[in-house]
């Protein structure tokens, strides 16, 4: 039934309404919004902030006087005062980046963080798993107003789980600011995401072909985007994704703030860039391989019909870990994928032709380790963020040095160990020898050697 004028004042008059009562404390007459009951305790003004004063939030009883937002909100920025100690930060955002677990930032964190927040473009080159995307999302949130419901931050990333993870970090981030995160990718209805944006979103993050479409649309809006991020640059200014860049940059103000980040930045990457930054400041952490002490480097020449039960031995030996296994194509992906699967690993296959819910069900599964064993094209060298992955199999070759980087990132992330094992057959020679002058690195290889006689080894379960 739909309320009368008579119904709203009514219901507005008992909002207001308050009840007399008897302060616990003082025993002074006064009056509070809601009807005293034996059981719960009452306080007049005065001794409600007497109270506060002398006792810490997370020290009073739940049932008998409740802790408000406001004063949890005081709990968490006592205890976020040593976070990111020497960086000039919101309050909100110390205590956001303290409920991940979170004090101490690294390298490229403590780098790049005060550049941004002075205005100043920046590319940043660090190792994949360095923590990039914190680096950029505290000082997008910090620059936002959550007042203004436009879009004023704009991160474009190259496929659709690295733009689900960049999300989740920034989200984490811009709740407390009241902020709202709007995530734009292919192979999902494009109607919820119209809902979203006429809803209003100050940070987007998205694919470019996703965007691109929504900016010819209009229904995305870039006129107000003061802050511009191009996650894995490298791969976002090559020639794939180089067109649709282009044109969503050019939807941007000029004088918006900009910021390129990748693990990896070629000199092409940085003339490209020059056109899109104005004087930038250049961040470079750990970029190359030889400064990845947590990765240890196993290379192994084989014969390439030995290269199935080399995997297996490597997938049998991994003591329960998670590993990715790489292969060149999405057909031979899926072939090597059903061949494990036949043979009673559990697996899962992530390659371009997978649809959203697909990839989302196989990476659900890797995650909580119902499927360790994840086969992948160059897809998940981008933006796979799982922090325990024991090792990494370069089961085929990668075409090019900056690929072969990427995928041994995905292991030894934030300080931890990991393996990447590299398995070459004879006519791979000429390719790994490409590989390791672009690196400007010499791996120690040795021959492995498939014991001819041994019983045919048995999927290990972990």
């Amino acid at each position: 039934m739909p309320s009368t004028p008579t119904t709203i004042r009514t219901l507005e008059s008992n909002r207001k309404k308050r009840h007399p009562a008897i302060c616990t404390a003082c025993k002074a007459s006064t009056s509070v919004p809601f009807l005293p009951s034996p059981d719960r305790p009452v306080y007049c003004v005065p001794c409600h902030r007497a109270r506060r004063i002398s006792q810490p939030a997370a020290a009073r009883s739940f049932v008998n006087e409740p802790v408000t937002d406001d004063e949890s909100r005081d709990d968490t920025a006592n205890a976020s005062d040593s976070v990111f100690p020497g960086i000039a930060l919101k309050a909100t955002t110390r205590q956001a980046i303290a409920r991940m677990d979170i004090t101490t930032p690294t390298p490229i964190q403590e780098k790049t963080i005060p550049h941004l927040l002075r205005g100043r473009d920046l590319i940043g080159q660090a190792r994949t798993g360095s923590g990039k995307t914190l680096s950029f999302a505290v000082p997008m949130v910090e620059k936002c107003d959550s007042s203004v419901r436009r879009v004023q931050a704009l991160v474009l990333v190259p496929t659709r789980e690295l733009a689900i993870q960049v999300a989740e970090v920034t989200e984490a981030l811009a709740s407390s600011r009241r902020l709202r995160v709007m995530l734009l990718y292919g192979g999902r209805s494009l109607k919820p995401e119209y809902a979203a944006l006429r809803s209003g979103a100050q940070i987007v993050i998205g694919t470019p072909g996703r965007t691109l479409d929504h900016v010819r649309q209009g229904t995305l809006d870039l006129r107000s985007v003061r802050f511009m991020v191009l996650d894995e640059a490298d791969e976002m200014l090559d020639r794939g994704f180089a067109h649709d860049v282009e044109a969503i940059l050019g939807e941007t103000p000029s004088e918006r703030q900009t910021a390129l980040m990748s693990a990896t930045m070629p000199n092409w990457v940085a003339n490209t860039a020059a056109k899109h930054l104005k004087e930038p400041v250049t961040v470079e952490v750990d970029p190359d391989l030889q400064t990845l002490p947590t990765v240890e480097h196993l290379v192994y020449t084989v014969q390439k019909s030995d290269k199935i039960e080399v995997l297996r031995d490597l997938l049998n030996d991994r003591c329960g870990a998670r590993a990715i296994v790489f292969a060149k194509t999405k057909h031979g992906v899926k072939k090597l994928a059903k061949q494990l699967d036949g043979m009673g690993y559990p697996v899962g296959a992530l390659q371009g032709n997978l649809s959203q819910n697909a990839r989302e069900r196989v990476m659900k599964a890797f995650r909580s380790g119902d499927a360790p064993i994840l086969v992948a094209t160059n897809v998940a060298a981008r933006g796979l963020d799982v922090e325990d992955i024991g090792r990494v199999i370069n089961f085929d070759l990668p075409d090019t040095e900056l690929l072969f980087t990427h995928r041994v990132g995905r292991t030894g992330r934030m300080g931890r160990s990991g393996e990447a094992v590299t398995l070459i057959t004879p006519d791979e020679e000429r390719k790994w020898r490409e590989i390791e002058r672009g690196l400007g690195l010499r791996f120690k290889r040795r021959p492995w050697k498939i014991n001819r006689q041994k019983t045919q080894s048995q999927a290990s379960y972990a």
